[in-house]
């Protein structure tokens, strides 16, 4: 069931990574009336450099984590399997 899960999860990162650039998109507008820089624009200052990429890191990695994890709840609540391991590795 494990290998099942596999194509899903990669088209619920797909959808994750799709929310996290609307979210980002709408954040930044209130942060900045500009387009966010990018790390090659030479131009722009360090600090709305680091700061777009900061912002953009948290929110790509929480929805990633939100969906990872009502993605799994789903998968086990339909096959009464979880995709992922039971506990975290207690050497870790």
């Amino acid at each position: 069931m494990k290998a099942i899960y596999k194509p899903i999860g990669l088209v619920m990162g797909l959808l994750s990574a799709l929310v996290s650039k609307r979210i980002f998109n709408l954040l930044w507008t209130k942060i900045d009336d500009q387009d966010p820089p990018k790390g090659t624009t030479q131009d722009a200052p360090w600090v709305k450099i680091i700061s777009a990429a900061a912002l953009q890191g948290i929110i790509f990695k929480t929805t990633r984590t939100v969906v990872d994890r009502y993605g799994a709840v789903g998968w086990n609540y339909l096959t009464g399997t979880w995709p992922g391991e039971k506990r975290p590795d207690p050497d870790e």
